[in-house]
């Protein structure tokens, strides 16, 4: 089995090819950060716009990387949501053309299946169910993962996600985009201890994650303390807010014998050691897709299109792109505003 895989939900470009024995054939990728850095985030247009002019050169270097023609792929895999709905749309449309074209079937991929399913495609020992944090620039979610197509939400956040707070937060210490990375390359120059910030909902019987109120303390200590002791506080407090909300997850499914992390945020080091040790503890497994799978990529949409194609499921070419897309579409709602599903 070999799926073409694109991406294209927020400002990574990418087309890869993997096999259904999880060989990673080709991977194509193009950032935007110099694009999006003088904004201090991601501009929608812009990036719809960058989606355009870059997919099909990629999607055919990624064949030629593989040494193989459209032709010979089993099953195009696109993101159809969530995520930024220009760059969905462009990805999507992309996908129908060419499967339209070579006569292949289409998997359209929720974008959150992808990182859901990334770890089973670096590990093949990962058996179903598992505990997942799903931790990204837009979500911040517990999931049970009982299967592909099957996810129960157990937990979400009221407010902000964690990846954005990291991105929030490096703009407010003028620390550049992306802002994860930054500040986590700040953080490793400060004191942990050196501002007291707050831990939203750490210890409290409700199990969702609360980042606004940290992002807003930070702001208020922003010109007080240096720029590496506050990202090396506001690191810390978004660890042990993770690792508390985590734990009441974990006692909640003592069916998952593994713990795993995924997403953009997943690739900072202080989060994955802490979840690994929160693991341990508990008595179970961990595991982490490598760095390269943490952060949006196309070989994560193409081994969701894998394990979806594996199944039986494929969609029609007159599927709609979807900016909101719930892994739990019946998970009861939350309080709070902004809520990302």
């Amino acid at each position: 089995m070999l799926i073409l895989g694109l991406e294209s939900s927020c400002d990574e470009t990418a087309a890869a090819l993997v096999t259904g024995d999880r060989r990673v054939l080709a991977h194509r990728l193009l950032g935007q950060e110099a694009a999006h850095a003088p904004f201090g985030g991601v501009v929608p247009e812009i990036a719809a716009r960058a989606h355009v002019e870059a997919l099909a050169p990629l999607v055919a270097a990624a064949l030629a990387d593989a040494g193989v023609t459209l032709r010979q792929v089993d099953a195009i895999a696109a993101t159809a949501g969530p995520g930024l709905i220009g760059g969905v749309m462009v990805g999507l449309v992309t996908g129908k053309a060419l499967a339209h074209a070579a006569g292949k079937p289409l998997v359209a991929v929720n974008h959150l299946e992808g990182h859901a399913l990334s770890p089973r495609l670096a590990d093949p020992d990962l058996d179903f169910p598992y505990l997942l944090l799903l931790v990204s620039g837009g979500h911040c979610q517990l999931l049970l993962v009982q299967g592909v197509g099957r996810y129960r939400r157990l937990a979400t956040t009221i407010d902000d996600a964690v990846g954005e707070a990291f991105d929030k937060t490096a703009k407010l210490l003028g620390l550049g985009f992306p802002g994860g990375p930054a500040v986590e390359r700040a953080a490793a120059l400060g004191d942990p201890r050196a501002v007291p910030l707050p831990r939203p909902l750490k210890g409290a019987a409700e199990p969702h994650f609360s980042f606004a109120g940290l992002k807003s303390a930070v702001a208020r200590a922003v010109g007080k303390h240096s720029p590496e002791d506050l990202a090396a506080s506001f690191q810390a407090a978004v660890v042990e807010c993770l690792l508390d909300r985590t734990a009441r997850a974990l006692a909640a499914v003592p069916e998952a014998a593994t713990l795993v992390v995924a997403g953009g945020v997943a690739a900072n080091r202080a989060v994955r050691a802490a979840l690994e040790e929160l693991a341990t503890a508990h008595g179970r497994r961990f595991v982490a897709p490598p760095l390269w799978l943490c952060t949006d990529n196309a070989a994560m949409i193409a081994w969701a299109g894998a394990e979806r194609f594996a199944a039986g499921l494929t969609d029609p070419l007159d599927l709609p792109a979807r900016p909101r897309w719930p892994l739990d579409p019946l998970a009861e709602a939350v309080r709070g505003a902004g809520v990302k599903a």
